[in-house]
């Protein structure tokens, strides 16, 4: 399944909480599922509890299934337990900690200035959204990039704070990864324990 690129805000509304790495758009004024019994009581079995943790971070974080299934391999191959190493995984893409650093409104914008190449990291410029920046490492806008207009509209109003993990000087547009992301660095309600009843099974 390839990484999604409908209608961002349709995804809320169907999984019933806010995905900041998605879209700035909150479903308040129709909180309730797209379609024309959205507003009938839902029943949740197991596995479509399961099914919908797995969706958030699936969508939240831009990635397509094979994408996922990939990163909880590895997680599930750490030492530290499955779900919340899988949680620091995504949190440390390259795509991701641009849209933490407040240089993109979100993950998509964030994807498509690393992919043009804008971002550097370390000062040598990185064009894989999917690169992992580890602690000490630094992520910035290239000089002839600073003055774009998504990045200073981002900075100007950013999505979210800078998760703990993360150093961003607002002059000089610089963000260092300090620390490993920890759970509490996750901007999203999730339940990790659903996503790994979901994958183990299946692997």
């Amino acid at each position: 399944m390839a990484r999604y690129t409908g209608p961002r805000l349709r995804i809320v509304r169907r999984l019933g909480t806010d995905l900041p790495g998605l879209t700035r758009k909150l479903a308040d004024r129709r909180p309730y599922p797209p379609g024309q019994h959205g507003q009938r009581r839902r029943r949740f079995s197991e596995f479509k509890k399961q099914l919908f943790e797995k969706q958030k971070l699936r969508y939240n974080y831009g990635l397509s299934e094979s994408q996922m299934r990939n990163l909880f391999v590895e997680a599930q191959r750490s030492k530290d337990p499955a779900g919340r190493k899988l949680l620091q995984l995504l949190e440390q893409r390259l795509d991701n900690v641009v849209f933490r650093a407040g240089l993109a409104p979100t993950i998509p914008a964030a994807r498509q200035l690393v992919v043009h190449g804008h971002i550097m990291v370390d000062g040598r410029k990185q064009d894989r959204p999917s690169y992992r920046v580890n602690p000490g490492e630094e992520v910035a806008p290239k000089e002839s990039s600073r003055n774009l207009e998504v990045i200073e509209d981002s900075v100007a109003q950013p999505s979210l704070r800078p998760p703990s993990y993360l150093d961003f000087d607002r002059d000089k547009l610089v963000g260092k990864m300090t620390a490993l992301p920890s759970r509490e660095d996750v901007p999203i309600q999730v339940d990790e324990t659903f996503v790994v009843e979901y994958y183990s099974p299946r692997l």
